[in-house]
């Protein structure tokens, strides 16, 4: 009897694996989770408690806020946001087995990316 050896790579390069969408989705979950958790929360809430402070405050972080840099920052906050959001609906409705075969998770991993860029789309033409 003897025992098949897989033969596995010794190193993988992440920039030429081709993953399938739904595992696109999940590694994009996980880091806009992470940037919301990390930077955004903490930012906000900072941001939050100087314009509370004063009226001067307010107009110094509204005035701050006008700038292209932070609009593309908070764009990019609200992409976070609209990606975590339907991914984390996506993943609790798999995990109550709907849409678990493979064309319906690849559907809706497809409709997770596209309303999550067209939300992020719509708000950032409303902010700018």
């Amino acid at each position: 009897m003897s025992i098949a050896v897989k033969r596995r790579p010794k190193h993988l390069d992440l920039f030429t694996i081709q993953l399938p969408i739904p595992g696109l989705v999940s590694i994009l979950h996980r880091i806009s989770g992470a940037a919301l958790f990390l930077l955004f929360i903490p930012l906000g809430l900072f941001a939050l408690q100087g314009s509370l402070a004063s009226e001067q405050e307010f107009t110094a972080w509204s005035g701050l806020l006008a700038k292209p840099l932070a609009k593309l920052v908070l764009i990019g906050f609200i992409w976070a946001w609209a990606h975590h959001l339907l991914a984390g609906i996506r993943y609790l409705l798999l995990d109550v087995h709907v849409g678990i075969q493979l064309q319906p998770a690849r559907l809706s991993s497809k409709i997770v990316m596209v309303l999550s860029l067209a939300i992020t789309l719509l708000l950032a033409i409303k902010l700018w």
